[in-house]
């Protein structure tokens, strides 16, 4: 556990840490492994890219901020581990190659979350650089490793920044609903959908929040109700199917939830029920907010209906547990996200600002400085 500047207690999700005396001989990518939550708290050193791309494959980390995080330490790591390995027989044009296939490798991981491709894209436009200035090898996997953790440390600053713009939505007292983790958790700061809250916490304001478990894989119930535990924030635990009972009792003041990927239009695509969610918001006239970094924002598609749907294994339906609660051989759906077209969302909340409709317009316009920057 770590504290923030606020002195709030938030998991630590993942982070880099290597050999202070020798940096080339032993690396490694540590993260908690959400799979254990709540009832473990279970820390893994990875010391080989491909149980990088296992973790993210499997759930281990998981959030879109946080994967995108923990492939950029990937990549590093599978460089330093093959320069550990090879020390100065290795020349510049192997290294590149290598950061190519892990690259491609974890590209293969998971489609939906645009983050993975974007800090992807951003640690090879680095090698890259790297290549055509004709630097060693050692510098290559140095430039990798700063990039990687440049990626981590503005993806936390990203998190405090929408907190900060978020909080200003809610008001002392308010009732909030969030769906599946959008919290530390799924990123390597405060988080997303749940940094607003966190932040109007640490200012005083009473808030109470009502989590969704989030079926099939149980986000909301097993990761982000522990999370408000930890940092003492009041909160009621529901089934997905409840939402709507407790917003026409207007129990509900606002809905806050994260993204794993934005079109430009404005669509959002998140965690499967988040579709339902908007829907109900709005029938109730409740604001329906998105918190996302402009890294979530993929400007290159125009609109939901291009967002690749990822889908998830059967047994993430039918079990619970490890239990069996369906019958054998039943027909299973199990997409992982669904997509909220742009017109159930009320603004979405970024660390360069709050946009609001139009999206075409507003979104250009926050994520400007992150274009100008290359980081979009």
């Amino acid at each position: 556990m770590t504290n923030d500047q606020h002195g709030q207690q938030h998991v630590r999700t993942v982070w880099w840490e290597e050999d202070a005396a020798d940096a080339s001989s032993s690396a490694f990518v540590c993260l908690v492994d959400q799979t254990h939550l709540p009832q473990r708290v279970l820390y893994l050193r990875l010391a080989h890219e491909e149980q990088v791309a296992e973790a993210i494959s499997s759930l281990r980390v998981r959030g879109a901020p946080a994967i995108g995080v923990t492939a950029a330490l990937g990549i590093a790591l599978g460089l330093c581990r093959l320069y550990s390995e090879r020390g100065a027989s290795l020349t510049l044009a192997e290294a590149y190659a290598h950061v190519q296939e892990v690259s491609a490798m974890l590209k293969r991981t998971r489609p939906t979350a645009v983050n993975l491709f974007w800090a992807i894209e951003r640690m090879l436009r680095c090698a890259e650089q790297v290549v055509q200035a004709q630097e060693t090898p050692w510098q290559l996997v140095s430039s990798l490793r700063a990039e990687a953790q440049a990626i981590a440390d503005e993806d936390a600053a990203a998190c405090l920044a929408m907190g900060k713009f978020g909080a200003d939505l809610i008001a002392d007292g308010d009732t909030l609903l969030t769906h599946c983790n959008a919290g530390a958790l799924a990123t390597s700061g405060i988080g997303t959908a749940l940094a607003p809250m966190y932040v109007a916490h640490a200012a005083g304001k009473r808030i109470h929040v009502f989590v969704d478990e989030t079926r099939p894989v149980l986000q909301g119930a097993r990761l982000t109700a522990w999370e408000l535990q930890q940092s003492g924030i009041s909160l009621t635990l529901i089934t997905d199917t409840m939402a709507g009972h407790f917003m026409h009792q207007r129990s509900i003041r606002a809905v806050f939830v994260g993204a794993d990927r934005i079109a430009a239009n404005g669509d959002v695509a998140n965690k499967i029920g988040t579709y339902s969610l908007a829907v109900l918001a709005q029938a109730h006239d409740i604001p329906f907010y998105v918190v996302a970094p402009c890294s979530t924002v993929d400007l290159m598609l125009p609109s939901g209906e291009h967002i690749p749907i990822e889908q998830r294994r059967p047994e993430e339906v039918t079990t619970v547990g490890g239990v069996q609660v369906a019958p054998d051989g039943v027909h299973v759906a199990n997409p992982a996200f669904d997509v909220t077209p742009r017109h159930y969302v009320t603004a979405i909340i970024t660390e360069q600002g709050i946009a609001y409709p139009p999206y075409d317009v507003s979104l250009q316009n926050v994520c400007a400085h992150s274009i100008a920057h290359g980081k979009v």
